[in-house]
């Protein structure tokens, strides 16, 4: 589980595939449910590369 503000490090992520590799911040402050398909929101990934919606087996902490 994690909580908002976590810095996570992105293993893979289906929705943008270029934000693999790279840490962001969990921006949902609860879990996520069935808007979001269960997956969380990560931001501040990259310049160029937006908030991203990550499953929880696609994260790490980091």
């Amino acid at each position: 589980m994690f909580q908002a503000g976590q810095e996570v490090l992105i293993v893979s992520c289906e929705d943008d595939p270029r934000a693999a590799g790279r840490t962001g911040r969990i921006v949902d402050e609860v879990p996520p449910g069935p808007l979001t398909n269960g997956r969380w929101t990560v931001n501040r990934v990259g310049l160029l590369i937006g908030p991203v919606l990550c499953h929880f087996h696609e994260l790490r902490l980091a």
